[in-house]
């Protein structure tokens, strides 16, 4: 027999029982629960990138067990229920899919519409994500398109997300070329503030340089966040190599010469690291 969802949310109520639950659930909420949820969909977005589709399926109940862990504090609180957390998400995709169910119906049959385009698709997105941003505003005349651009977004993810809220105004270099030129505004903007010796100015710049190269990355139609865990992977391959040559060798890493470290590094690259 195969466990439902059902099976899954009694098994939380369980765990959450004020006499015979786990201590350790117990002690938990909202807040403490959210270190966990992150960890869960960064270890979703490594079994991916690693092509591990066993292991995805793991990594996936891990993901949805976050879901209902909230799901049974919310209950437990007052606050909503699982049918309120399932009720909104259908209602919000069927609402942003017009070109799916045109009537507003999620039973609406298939093909009864003309098909779209990819990019009209997205667009008409667009336009309904700010229809219902607008909605939900209490002084319309105060909101900014970057509103609901989460604040605990990784860094480059977030700059990413702002910057392409901002571009949907004509906020936005025309090409690459010209984020090409602001990119070496910005590294000549570091080596000053280097020179200055202020630190704060340093990590100000740094700033500016990052974001800038993300901005590079989004014109490219690269994600900067997938493109920077494979440079991390990459590092991480190379210097594996490297301790690798040193300890058939018998040599550590602290007795090499920078020279031969990069010479070990080379051999890595040649071997397609």
């Amino acid at each position: 027999m195969n466990y439902r969802l059902e099976d899954l949310r009694y098994l939380m109520a369980r765990l959450r029982d004020p006499q015979h639950g786990c201590p350790w659930d117990l002690e938990q909420n909202f807040t403490s629960i959210v270190p966990h949820t992150l960890e869960e969909a960064y270890e979703v977005a490594d079994a991916i990138g690693q092509e591990d589709f066993s292991q995805l399926a793991d990594e996936l109940g891990d993901l949805l067990f976050q879901v209902v862990y909230y799901a049974q504090l919310a209950e437990e609180a007052g606050h909503f229920d699982w049918l309120r957390i399932v009720d909104g998400i259908t209602r919000k995709l069927v609402r942003r899919h017009p070109h799916v169910f045109p009537d507003g119906n999620l039973h609406t049959p298939a093909g009864s519409i003309a098909p779209l385009a990819a990019d009209q698709v997205k667009a008409r997105w667009e336009e309904i994500k700010a229809e219902e941003r607008a909605a939900k505003a209490d002084q319309p005349e105060q909101l900014s398109l970057l509103d609901d651009v989460p604040r605990a977004l990784p860094a480059l993810s977030r700059a990413q997300k702002l910057q392409k809220r901002a571009a949907q105004s004509g906020f936005d270099w025309q090409d690459s070329q010209g984020v090409l030129d602001k990119l070496e505004e910005e590294v000549a903007e570091v080596r000053a503030a280097v020179a200055s010796g202020e630190q704060g100015a340093v990590a100000a710049e740094v700033g500016d340089l990052l974001f800038s190269v993300v901005n590079l990355a989004r014109h490219l139609k690269v994600d900067a966040e997938t493109a920077l865990r494979g440079g991390n992977e990459k590092f991480e391959q190379r210097f594996r190599f490297i301790e690798q040559k040193l300890h058939a060798a018998d040599q550590r890493l602290a007795d090499c010469s920078l020279a031969e470290l990069d010479a070990f590094w080379e051999q890595a690259k040649q071997q397609g690291l």
